[in-house]
């Protein structure tokens, strides 16, 4: 029986085609390629925002983004989804600051030679170790994607011992580095996805838009017809012909696209399977003047009991004067890890977070003004091995799932799995899709 001649319930004219419970990346990408074709859809939005763990917030004139956010110039589904050239996007400099000790290094250049990597001074071992890394950074950019995706899997900690890496050059650099890209300290996560990161941060840069990483998010909502996005609507119930909602009765529907993170999917579908998270902690901190001239990542290597006091820190002003009022710094700083932050909870761990901010950055950090901290215990899908870099996104006909949970946990992974949930619908509706139209979808 075609998908679309299930029976369902009795649907309205003002029904539409497919509902999309999430207005995050992944359901507006989805929403995106489905009204391209056509489909009328209805994004439910269980808060008053759009975005999901993207979405930025204002507090007295500082744009507070997500610690765990940035884009990578290398990524293809921005370039495919977002007009780049509207979100003005702002390139973090070449390489990261690494703190060791009591200094900070500038190490990772990818547009650096490897000579030129080994001569340069810092916590990564001999200049044959240096020489190594580089190496080792430039075969990861030449090597396609796929070809890595057929290497031997393990963990990147036990990957990167057995490739005869140097432990100062893992623990001085990849290490602190693959924690700030993939929210994962301990380094579990599968070798096959942080090569592909690592592939990604070699031959791209690390980016923001100019108006902060809310601005994908809403660029994606501004291509969509008006009145599809539906704020304040919270989805009690899912069926493949519909869904339920808090307030607002029942919305029946041709197919059902669940778009949400991966604990309120289960909520909602009860044996999804739910992958472990990592905690992210985002602390925000206004200065009179900035601590650095530059908008590079600062990653803290050292450390102390085996684990850093914290991961990295960005100066967001630095990235782009609109994050903060005029005359003002705004430092953003990230904690990895599940900590006990009691007692006080995570505003608690402030100032040791602040003490060592001046460690990192080389100043008094005593008349920086606390503005906010934001914790998310499940911020980031965890990607042991083995690691499924295409989950299905169609549980049966009329219902499908996507999100990074369903793929890889970037932006780049948002936005792969809801176009491919997109297209699990127009085949399953039968929606005609020339060539064209499956290229843009």
């Amino acid at each position: 029986m075609p998908a679309h001649d299930f029976t369902r319930r009795t649907r309205r004219q003002s029904d539409p085609d497919v509902v999309v419970v999430g207005a995050g990346l992944a359901g507006l990408a989805a929403a995106q390629a489905l009204t391209s074709r056509g489909v009328t859809v209805q994004v439910l939005e269980a808060t008053e925002r759009i975005g999901g763990r993207t979405a930025g917030r204002e507090l007295d004139g500082f744009r507070l983004d997500n610690g765990g956010h940035l884009l990578n110039t290398d990524f293809p589904e921005p370039r495919r989804r977002l007009d780049l050239d509207r979100l003005e996007l702002r390139p973090l400099a070449p390489g990261v600051l690494v703190h060791s000790g009591i200094r900070r290094y500038r190490v990772g250049d990818p547009q650096q030679t490897a000579a030129r990597q080994a001569a340069t001074r810092g916590p990564l071992g001999s200049p044959l170790d240096k020489a190594r890394l580089g190496a080792s950074l430039t075969r990861l950019a030449a090597t396609p994607v796929q070809r890595l995706l057929t290497r031997p899997e393990t963990t990147i900690a036990r990957a990167l011992a057995e490739r005869g890496l140097a432990p100062r050059t893992v623990d001085g650099f990849l290490r602190p580095l693959l924690g700030a890209l993939l929210s994962d300290p301990t380094l579990g996560t599968s070798s096959r996805v942080a090569d592909v990161v690592l592939r990604s941060y070699a031959r791209g840069r690390l980016c923001l838009p100019a108006a902060g990483i809310g601005a994908v998010p809403a660029q994606l909502a501004e291509r969509l017809p008006a009145g599809t996005i539906r704020l304040g609507v919270r989805v009690t119930a899912i069926a493949a012909d519909g869904v339920d909602t808090a307030g607002h009765g029942r919305i029946a529907a041709r197919a059902v696209l669940l778009a949400t993170d991966a604990q309120s999917a289960a909520t909602l579908l009860p044996g999804l399977r739910v992958p472990d998270h990592h905690p992210v902690t985002t602390y925000y901190h206004a200065a009179d003047r900035s601590p650095l001239g530059e908008a590079v990542l600062l990653l803290d290597a050292d450390r102390p009991g085996g684990q850093a006091v914290l991961s990295h820190s960005l100066v967001l002003s630095e990235v782009d004067p609109s994050y903060a009022p005029a005359g003002q710094a705004l430092i953003a700083t990230t904690v990895l890890g599940r900590r006990s932050f009691e007692p006080g909870g995570p505003a608690g761990y402030e100032p040791l977070v602040r003490r060592r901010l001046a460690e990192l950055y080389g100043t008094s950090t005593s008349g920086w003004e606390f503005l906010s901290v934001r914790h998310i215990p499940d911020a980031v899908p965890a990607m042991p091995p083995p690691h499924n870099f295409r989950r299905p996104v169609r549980l049966l006909a009329g219902l499908y799932a996507c999100g990074d949970h369903r793929d890889t946990s970037t932006v780049q992974g948002a936005l792969v799995s809801g176009r491919r949930a997109a297209q699990a619908v127009l085949r399953d509706l039968r929606v005609p899709v020339t060539a064209r139209a499956a290229e843009a979808a």
